[in-house]
């Protein structure tokens, strides 16, 4: 019998992981009798899925670079549905990235009817555009949702729907060693190290490291014992490699992901970009200030459809900003340096916030079975009931 052919796509470094993760548990339960084929990054590489270009080029914020990008875009979307027709997949993985993963689902429809469509992370209708729903409903055949709350929205549009558990709770922390990271760059047990995460998209990296910049700047000027640490995703190394070289100050760039994992251990307070990346740093026991910055017209435009005062998932979880969030116009470097001092500065503070976090990641579901596991048995199930492998 062929081996059952998997095909996940994904256009982020989120997103990439995410893919990388369902493809070994899959491979866990079918061994030899699976194959993949899509659209990734380095880390799904890893996991033989060799991908047709560089997703590099989709990490795509706002409106203008949307516009500016949308006939790239759209030939990336041929290419991708091209490569279904080709390999004619047992069923495709459309991994978050709601513009180009929607675009993706329709123009396989077009290509290669016949495949199972599922959808890993939907929209967050639950927070602005609960007309996305629907739209998904049309477009995929079942949704392996992350939170607690997103099945009811798209259940009652017709969407069955599995909950399978936010991949970023189930970051493992546990051989993660801050004091090695501090040997490593020569800081002692009592100095302090401040993260610096300017985002995972070339837009996010062009329009927080300036601000993120400032912040530093003022912080190095009063503490020049502060240790800069910068993990990085690979998706934009290059593009922060360069920005940081003309720093004033030094810089630790980390790209290795264990390194990262003690890099979150073993600092003080981060300064961290809006994202995936939030929850990570909670779960390692980081205190942190959170910031973002779009284009304004973006801005403008999304005040109009978001519901929610909040950005942060934990902080949504916990109802309050648990951790502040200096957004737009907020996100200035003095407001950011002002917002970290408070933090390095108070260690009554650092631990208080600290542990509101993990109260909110209690509420997230933080000690469930990992979710790329209850995603691939979800998977199993799904090409069970349609008569194309057993049922997991």
């Amino acid at each position: 019998m062929k081996p059952l052919t998997v095909m996940l796509v994904a256009a982020e470094a989120s997103g990439d992981a995410l893919g990388a993760a369902l493809a070994r548990a899959l491979r866990r339960r079918l061994g030899e009798d699976v194959r993949f084929v899509g659209v990734g990054g380095s880390k799904m590489a890893e996991e033989g899925v060799v991908s047709p270009f560089d997703i590099a080029e989709l990490s795509i914020l706002g409106w203008i670079e949307g516009i500016k990008a949308y006939p790239r875009v759209v030939r990336r979307v041929k290419d991708t549905a091209e490569l279904a027709r080709r390999e004619r997949p047992d069923v495709a993985v459309l991994i978050d990235s709601w513009g180009f993963t929607l675009r993706v689902a329709k123009a396989i429809r077009t290509e290669f009817p016949g495949v199972p469509l599922v959808k890993f992370v939907g929209p967050q209708v639950w927070a602005s555009r609960p007309g996305r729903a629907t739209t998904l409903a049309g477009a995929v055949d079942h949704l392996l949702a992350i939170h607690a709350f997103d099945p009811p929205w798209f259940e009652r549009e017709g969407l069955k729907t599995t909950f399978v558990g936010n991949p970023a709770l189930s970051t493992d922390f546990s051989a993660a060693d801050g004091a090695r990271f501090r040997s490593s760059i020569g800081a002692g047990p009592d100095e302090p190290i401040l993260l610096v995460l300017p985002g995972s998209r070339p837009g996010e990296i062009k329009r927080m490291t300036p601000p993120f910049e400032e912040a530093v700047r003022l912080l190095k000027a009063e503490r020049p014992e502060l240790h800069v640490v910068v993990p990085v995703a690979d998706t934009v190394a290059e593009a922060v490699r360069g920005r940081i070289a003309g720093w004033p100050f030094r810089a630790h760039l980390v790209e290795d992901e264990a390194a990262k994992r003690d890099a979150f251990k073993a600092a003080t307070v981060a300064l961290a970009c809006s994202g995936t990346v939030s929850t990570e740093l909670a779960l390692a026991g980081c205190p942190m200030v959170i910031a973002y910055r779009i284009d304004n017209l973006t801005y403008q435009l999304a005040k109009r459809v978001v519901t929610t005062k909040l950005f942060t998932l934990f902080n949504i979880a916990a109802g309050e900003a648990v951790a502040p969030e200096l957004i737009q116009a907020d996100c200035t470097g003095p407001k950011l340096a002002a917002a970290v001092a408070e933090r390095l500065d108070d260690a009554a503070l650092r631990a208080r916030q600290v542990e509101r976090q993990f109260a909110a990641l209690d509420k997230m579901g933080r000690g469930m079975p990992d979710p790329s596991e209850a995603a691939a048995e979800a998977l199993l199930k799904l090409l069970g009931e349609r008569g194309r492998v057993p049922a997991a």
